[in-house]
């Protein structure tokens, strides 16, 4: 027996049978690292099984990067032709593939594959953020935050650490524009696409509307690793981050975006709120990003679940973490330092255990 044996296989029982819905026949592609959590693993591929699916395991070596980044210490081509022929796939790799080479091939070329991101995942966390999560009251309430949210045309964000940004959502002909997409994880995974775990709202604004000041103060990822030790603050201009400043991680952040002498590495991508009522800061970067009531801001690649149809490429990805946000829509605050302030978005948190 090991750590959260029972609980566990009631976690990949959800994941298997109501988010993925896989069906009996499926080819089931579940790829990890040398860094995944091979207890996650092997539950995974036991609850495929049970369900009448057909799960193949990919051990990869770690790359020492993340998307295409990795793509030097990825078979591409044996990966790439593996993913085209999939059903189903679950990411596991704690170096994440996604936006890698293999995964952009696959995303467009497969039109059944159901890709689901669950990268670094530990048996601690699939317990609590997706075990033990209502999805059905979940749903509701991103779905409304989302709507909320996009309908407004001016949108500021504050943090206690001193984050103030401001930002326009996309327009087109007067309108929101509809290559813009707002992405609500709800950690269903049932239709073709990229999905991923639930408790984030994703979109990305009008990029070049983007000013203010942004400071991360839970992780960064890459390139530091865990809880951040000291705030990382960003100057952005017109999307742009200008200056980097904070201690020795912010020095290391920068020579990280630096080094890939592109001009897309300094330019945001996108913009993200964390919800999940399991989640907890720990420094690994997929439960950080639902925090309830953080934000997170991502830079360099843009996928094309974000901006259609091919978002706009970079050779790396980096995500950010901001705690405790407070946002006001069109001049209407709607979260005060990462609570929720609308009646009903308050009746839903309370049901998810969030007050």
């Amino acid at each position: 027996m090991f750590y959260y044996d029972y609980e566990l296989g009631k976690a990949t029982d959800v994941l298997v049978n109501e988010l993925l819905k896989l069906k009996e026949g499926e080819t089931f592609v579940i790829t990890a690292d040398t860094e995944s959590d091979p207890t996650v693993v092997d539950a995974t591929a036991r609850a495929a099984f049970a369900a009448g699916a057909k799960p193949m395991v990919i051990w990869l070596a770690s790359p020492l990067g993340v998307g295409k980044a990795a793509d030097p210490m990825l078979p591409v081509d044996a990966l790439t032709a593996v993913l085209k022929e999939a059903d189903a796939w679950v990411e596991y790799n704690n170096q994440w593939l996604l936006y890698s080479t293999p995964y952009d091939i696959a995303m467009k070329e497969n039109k059944k594959l159901r890709h689901l991101c669950l990268v670094g995942m530990s048996a601690d966390m699939m317990v609590r953020c997706i075990g033990r999560v209502n999805y059905p009251v979940l749903k509701e309430f991103e779905e409304k935050i989302t709507e909320m949210t996009k309908a407004a045309k001016h949108v500021r964000m504050t943090t206690p650490a001193g984050g103030d940004v401001e930002f326009d959502h996309a327009k087109k002909n007067g309108r929101p524009d509809p290559n813009y997409v707002f992405s609500a994880s709800l950690g269903y995974a049932n239709v073709p696409g990229s999905h991923m775990m639930a408790g984030q709202i994703g979109w990305s604004p009008a990029l070049e509307t983007i000013n203010g000041t942004i400071v991360f103060d839970g992780s960064l990822v890459p390139p530091c690793t865990g809880k951040l030790e000291a705030p990382v603050r960003l100057t952005v201009k017109d999307g742009e981050i200008v200056k980097i400043e904070g201690g020795a991680q912010a020095a290391e952040f920068e020579a990280w975006v630096d080094s890939f002498n592109h001009p897309r590495m300094r330019r945001l991508a996108h913009v993200c709120y964390g919800f999940n009522p399991g989640a907890r800061l720990c420094g690994d970067i997929l439960e950080d990003e639902r925090v309830w009531g953080c934000t997170e801001w991502g830079l360099g690649n843009v996928g094309a679940i974000l901006i259609q149809p091919d978002g706009i490429p970079a050779p790396s990805h980096s995500d950010g973490i901001c705690l405790n946000t407070s946002v006001w829509l069109d001049g209407n605050q709607i979260m005060d330092k990462g609570k929720v302030l609308d009646k009903d978005l308050k009746r839903l948190a309370k049901e998810l255990g969030k007050e």
